[in-house]
């Protein structure tokens, strides 16, 4: 009995909350606290349990209605992009996995991240800061009993932009490409 005791004491001890009420793990990385955005694979348990504390998925928050999580999911990824815009923040080119956690209230609590392959380049330590400025200045649309969680996409810009056509001739007045009827003379 009294090894029960101990057991639940170090588990009790190794996981505690700081006062901005994030997460923070003892005994993994000495006495730090979960940052608020952070690298998939960085913090390893502390992410373990932070999946725990928000085992409702989004789409359940959403009354398993489909349309619902993805618009709000949507919408969410395009306040992103405007807020990055507004900050001069260039997220174009950047492709990633994301890990939301939120509370019951809607605030963004953690964002776990990943660059996929096929992402540009970016340095990390600003992405990390844009993802946390970001937590700061948002709030998502919805408002349950529980903390919930979405793993999802996400490519920047959101929407495609119009490219310019190049124009039809060059500056000697010939087109660039010869017309199938400049063949038939």
């Amino acid at each position: 009995m009294r090894a029960l005791y101990l057991l639940v004491f170090c588990c009790w001890i190794s996981v505690g909350y700081s006062a901005d009420g994030r997460l923070s793990v003892q005994g993994i990385q000495a006495d730090t606290v979960l940052p608020k955005a952070f690298l998939i694979g960085e913090h390893e348990a502390a992410f373990e349990k932070l999946s725990i504390q928000h085992s409702t998925m989004l789409l359940s928050a959403c009354g398993d209605d489909m349309d619902a999580a993805y618009g709000k999911w949507w919408s969410m990824i395009q306040e992103m992009e405007a807020y990055s815009n507004l900050i001069g923040y260039d997220l174009k080119g950047i492709r990633a996995w994301l890990n939301i956690f939120w509370e019951k209230d809607g605030r963004i609590r953690h964002i776990a991240y990943y660059l996929k392959p096929s992402s540009k380049l970016v340095d990390l330590q600003e992405l990390t800061a844009f993802f946390t400025s970001f937590m700061n200045h948002y709030s998502f649309p919805l408002i349950t009993d529980a903390r919930y969680s979405h793993y999802g996409s996400a490519s920047f810009p959101t929407s495609p932009r119009r490219v310019q056509a190049p124009p039809k001739e060059n500056v000697t007045g010939k087109p660039l490409v010869k017309d199938s009827s400049e063949y038939k003379k």
